[in-house]
Order: structure tokens, then sequence, then C-alpha cells
């Protein structure tokens, strides 16, 4: 069975926004990465297109006396046909757990001549002395010979599937042009707060006196009902 009209129109308008948003976000990336871009947020209201920007320097997109601001805001209306579009600059408070800046700096590092398994390990230990849960580094390309290859360094705990993952990772990609060709990096990382805990330990000086004489008796009365049980299965 094919899809209604309704559903084919639907589908539709949801592509061409996911496309326009991407667009979006290519044109931010390029725009602001001056001003380290680590993202964006694009919701449609009916005041207009509200993009929340996610940088570590935001004074450098706001400007003197918002002149960034609005001369930003002028190009999006130009390029995308955007109506009221309504710009909020935001500072990431931990870059080093971005993956989009953590991607684009190892990509500025192996444009200088950094070597590439030292800009992944660079990345790696960043992200997890930030905090965070696990990484994984993936660096491809034509690394050591003619032929395409990829190297992948992991550290910590990173789920790969289901809802964990889901809730819990981010990833980013950047790419940097080379003599050799174009190399790829891939960023992942977890985060702990992203997940429940399962389990909680309590240090041993916040359990009570009460509540470990509570527990003892509860287990010693339980201990005498079983006995009398006992006995009067024997007589």
């Amino acid at each position: 069975m094919g899809m209604s009209k309704q559903e084919y129109s639907s589908t539709k308008a949801i592509m061409k926004n996911f496309f326009r948003n991407s667009e979006l976000d290519e044109f931010l990336e390029k725009e602001l990465a001056h001003a380290g871009y680590g993202g964006a947020e694009i919701q449609k209201t009916p005041l207009g297109t509200r993009i929340t920007v996610y940088v570590t320097r935001p004074g450098l997109i706001i400007g003197r006396k918002g002149f960034g601001i609005k001369e930003l805001t002028s190009k999006l209306e130009k390029e995308f046909g955007l109506e009221n579009p309504q710009i909020s600059v935001l500072e990431i408070e931990v870059p080093e757990l971005n993956p989009r800046i953590i991607a684009n700096r190892v990509a500025q590092m192996i444009s200088k001549g950094t070597a590439f398994r030292r800009a992944a390990l660079w990345a790696l230990n960043t992200i997890m002395d930030a905090g965070a849960m696990g990484a994984e580094v993936v660096i491809s390309g034509k690394l050591r010979s003619e032929r395409a290859s990829f190297e992948k360094y992991t550290a910590g705990i990173l789920p790969k599937s289901g809802e964990p993952a889901e809730r819990a990772v981010k990833e980013a990609v950047a790419h940097v042009l080379l003599k050799m060709g174009l190399y790829g990096i891939h960023i992942k990382i977890a985060y702990k707060d992203a997940l429940p805990a399962e389990f909680e330990l309590r240090d041993s000086g916040d359990v009570s006196k009460v509540e470990v004489e509570q527990d003892l008796n509860v287990q010693e009365k339980k201990m005498v009902a079983e006995e009398k049980e006992r006995e009067g299965d024997v007589e």
C-alpha cells in the first residue's frame, strides 16, 4: 500500500524542514567558526524562527552594541528567507565536552602538521579529564598509505545502542583536506548525568544506630518465627 496524499505531504514537509535546518547549521558553522561554534537549536514559532547558538566566545558574535547579531540576522533573512529570525547566543560552559568543538580542534591540529595519533589521544584525554563517562575518536582517510583506512581510540564507558546511547551519547564529524586527501574526524562523547545511577553507595556514617537496631530486631523476629514453625512441624 502506498502513502496517502496527507501522509505524503506531511513527510515531504518534514524532509524539507530537515534539509533546511541542515543547510542552516552548515551556514552558521562557517560564519561563526571564529567564535567556537558548537551547534544550534532551531525552532519555528508563530512569531518567527527562534535560533539558539552555542559558542565558546559569544562576544565575537554579539559585537559592539549588538551590531554582530543584526548583521547575522540580515544574512539569514537574505540567504534562507527566514521571517523575523530571533537569535540568542549562549556560551558553552565546558567546551571540552562538546563533540563538535573537539572535532574542529582536532581538524585544526592535523591541518597544522600534528600527527593524527597525537591529536586523537589529546582529544581523548581532554574529554575524559573534563568528566565524561566515555569517549571515542575515529580518524579516517589515507593515514599511512594510498589505501584509505581508519583508527579508533576509546576510553571509559560508551553505550553503542538502545535508549542509553540515544540519551547519553552525542557525536560530531569534521573534515580536513591534506595533501594525502580528505581526513574525517568522528567524535563521540557519553555524559554521566544523562543516565540514572543504577545504585547508590552510602557511607556507613549515614546509617543511624536506630536503623541498624531496627534491622536487627526484624531479622531476630523472623528467625524466632521460623524456629516456631519448625517445632510445630516436628510435633
